[in-house]
């Protein structure tokens, strides 16, 4: 794994893949993405965070993968195909895979871009040496197996599987793929074409000194390769591979039923007894992939909230042990930036303190006027990163919004805002809901965390209609927001150049 955290000051973006402008309905490793980069370059952001790029599930949800270490084929690009003469520009522009609203239509992704490619896998040659020798490696062998299982069973989940499938079985996996070989070779080949676009895409961000910062969540889903393949040995489960217990949140102040996830949760004795094997593994290539990586829910990590299997709501939940410093003690230094949000006891904030990660602070919850909020960027050590919010906060204009139809709340943002830029002798531009929009963004640039991250929606003073994800809902719209093509306009990248040279980033 890679070590030597950087502690030098530096801005960044967070925009995910799918999020990027383009033909296709959907953000791919295109030619939107090498125009972000060079947008990046330009403005003097360093660090591109991108969400999860495993194959999304429920919800369309990164974060419900059906797996913790394959592709999401969607973000593959077809002009590439096109290029490789694989696809005609014909084939691209009959499958109409665009949204008349400009979001991502998932449905015409699950259909018309999975068509697309298995077109463009009917004229790829399997015997060429370099994809016999990346199936050879066998990296994503069990997913493909998995996926060929689930367009043989109308994709159901692998519990309603017949045997002797429903139990993975070595022998069985083998005899399936040799009876089925082109069908596991077309997932093999979604993701040899993702790898090598991602391998072309990483190369350019680095030779114009960007770094990129992956997203790796906690937990899978319960439909999933990891569960169908090694159940017991890493998930708290029954023989039958029944969940003794789920993932969730308590209840708070803001849900008395909680939030029911429903994620299998880690059996972390029988992990420690493997020396964590499978979770090593899984951050080893974590760190092939990318040049920092973000660890979800950090503080399930020392301890997680389990709910029992079955129940509807979170409110019967309980607290149980994670591994907490034991995870941690061969991985110091290592490039991890945690998300040490939510529901935080001493143990948490223990941990921390004894890995040396670096942190997340959010604008959002800075201004409510507590001078001991550790969101206010007075309270601020260096090793943090400072973001306005992440993808599943309401956009910083937005927020401002909401927040300004209460009067007194207004009052106190503004007074708390103004108390934080006083150091900085930033003025406070309270004229319109953009111009403190912009005021912010320059104070977490001033701010002394090492990092800043902005979301792409807040340098471009976007509202409600950017949200990324309400969590607690399954909407249309979430993971399905799309910037449109002219984003780098009105001079933004000089601006942000300008306050990257102002700031030291």
């Amino acid at each position: 794994m890679k070590k030597e955290i950087s502690t030098d000051r530096r801005a960044g973006v967070l925009m995910p893949i799918f999020s990027l402008p383009g033909e296709g309905g959907i953000g791919t490793l295109g030619k939107a993405a090498y125009d972000f980069i060079d947008f990046m370059a330009k403005s003097g952001l360093k660090v591109w965070q991108v969400l999860p790029v495993t194959p999304t599930g429920y919800g369309d949800s990164p974060y419900q993968s059906c797996t913790a270490n394959a592709f999401n084929y969607y973000l593959i690009d077809l002009d590439f195909l096109v290029k490789k003469g694989l696809l005609s520009a014909q084939d691209v522009k009959e499958a109409d895979l665009s949204d008349s609203n400009g979001r991502v239509n998932y449905g015409k992704m699950y259909n018309g871009k999975t068509a697309l490619l298995r077109k463009a896998f009917d004229g790829f040659d399997c015997n060429d040496a370099d994809f016999a020798a990346f199936v050879q490696k066998g990296g994503y062998t069990d997913f493909c197996v998995f996926m060929a299982l689930k367009e043989k069973f109308s994709f159901k989940s692998w519990n309603d599987w017949p045997e002797p499938y429903r139990t993975y079985d070595k022998s069985v996996a083998e005899s399936f793929t040799a009876e089925n070989q082109s069908e596991v070779n077309f997932w093999q080949f979604t993701q040899y074409i993702f790898c090598k676009q991602w391998k072309l895409v990483r190369e350019y961000a680095a030779t114009n000194g960007i770094l990129i910062m992956g997203d790796l969540p906690l937990y899978l889903s319960y439909d999933s390769v990891e569960m169908w393949k090694y159940g017991g040995e890493i998930f708290k489960v029954d023989e039958n591979k029944v969940p003794a217990v789920v993932s969730g949140a308590p209840p708070d102040a803001f849900s008395e039923d909680g939030q029911l996830w429903g994620n299998p949760v880690y059996d972390w004795e029988k992990l420690k007894k493997s020396g964590y094997k499978w979770w090593n593994g899984r951050l080893e290539e974590s760190f092939n992939l990318y040049d920092i990586v973000r660890l979800d829910h950090f503080r399930g990590f020392d301890r997680y909230f389990a709910v029992p299997y079955g129940d509807t709501t979170a409110r019967y939940g309980h607290w149980e042990d994670g591994p907490s410093f034991d995870f941690f003690k061969d991985k110091l230094g290592c490039n991890f930036v945690v998300e040490d949000l939510g529901v935080l006891d001493e143990g948490v904030y223990s941990l921390l303190e004894k890995t040396g990660y670096a942190g997340m602070r959010e604008l959002v919850f800075a201004f409510d006027g507590r001078k001991e909020n550790e969101h206010r960027p007075s309270n601020y050590t260096g090793n943090l990163v400072c973001y306005t919010g992440t993808h599943d906060n309401m956009p910083l204009r937005g927020y401002i919004e909401d927040e300004f139809e209460d009067a007194g709340r207004k009052e106190i943002f503004i007074k708390t805002l103004k108390e934080e830029c006083l150091p900085y002798k930033i003025d406070v531009d309270i004229s319109s809901n953009e111009s403190l929009c912009d005021t912010i963004i320059q104070l977490a640039y001033a701010s002394v965390a090492d990092t800043v991250i902005i979301p792409l929606w807040d340098f471009l003073l976007l509202g409600r209609e950017a949200r990324i994800n309400l969590p607690g809902t399954q909407t249309a719209d979430n993971w399905s927001w799309r910037v449109s093509g002219n984003y780098d306009t009105s001079g933004l990248n000089k601006k942000l150049a300008a306050l990257a040279k102002k700031y030291d980033r």
